[in-house]
């Protein structure tokens, strides 16, 4: 199977109720199963909920103090 002009999808081997598939692609295509692909979808949705509060805090040093340079 071939999926654009470069990513192409080969079955490599079957064995019961699995398959086996490998993928080429180039380098800077992305390529994850479904179930990683939901875990970062809501890792980062979950990311993007931290206010700005919260990163003020994270941003202070071992003693509460903030920290030079540039902050959040």
């Amino acid at each position: 199977m071939i999926i654009g002009d470069e990513i192409i999808v080969t079955i490599l081997k079957v064995e019961g109720n699995s398959v086996k598939i490998g993928i080429e692609a180039p380098k800077n295509v992305k390529i994850l199963r479904k179930e990683l692909y939901e875990d970062v979808k809501r890792v980062n949705l979950e990311a993007s909920k931290v206010s700005k509060e919260d990163l003020k805090e994270v941003w202070k040093d071992d003693k509460g103090h903030p920290r030079t340079g540039t902050s959040p």
